[in-house]
């Protein structure tokens, strides 16, 4: 598929890029839904209770769909996010600076510009962000060890 003809088909070449991939039998199991940081919005109430995998292995489940555009990886979004490890210690939330924060979508780690390609504005998505596409080997200061697994969720409150 890397040798796609994008005038003739850019649509199926850029989905495949983000395909949807089973990974494992892990794949269908059900995870309970987050427990929402205070501030946060509500999820819809068919939230899924499985997570979705990328080809890449990201992993992902939109928690309230948006009603806006969905950004590409050369924009900016300003969003609010709650950020924990496996262990479930936050190692970084701005609902708990009760502020908002905005960023280009290209100078964040892999697994968040993916992810959030994902969701609409407006929309609330849950990611599972595998080492390679997080901090991997090097980890992020005290806060995050390395080959840490993020686990997002994030508000996507408007497209800059």
């Amino acid at each position: 598929m890397r040798n796609c003809l994008l005038v003739a088909v850019p649509l199926f070449c850029i989905a495949t890029l983000y395909a949807e991939v089973p990974v494992n039998a892990q794949e269908n199991k059900e995870v309970a839904l987050p427990k929402l940081p205070e501030g946060a919005g509500a999820m819809d109430k068919d939230a899924p209770k499985t997570f979705t995998t990328t080809k890449s292995g990201l992993k992902y489940r939109v928690l309230r769909k948006g009603k806006g555009a969905m950004p590409k990886a050369i924009d900016s979004v300003n969003v609010n996010y709650h950020g924990w490890l496996d262990s479930g210690k936050v190692f970084d939330s701005s609902y708990e600076r009760k502020e908002p924060i905005s960023f280009p979508l290209n100078r964040v780690i892999k697994g968040w510009t993916e992810g959030m390609q994902l969701v609409g504005e407006g929309g609330m998505i849950e990611l599972e962000i595998p080492p390679d596409l997080a901090y991997g080997d090097r980890g992020a200061g005290a806060a995050v060890p390395p080959k840490a697994t993020l686990h997002f969720l994030v508000e996507l409150r408007k497209i800059e």
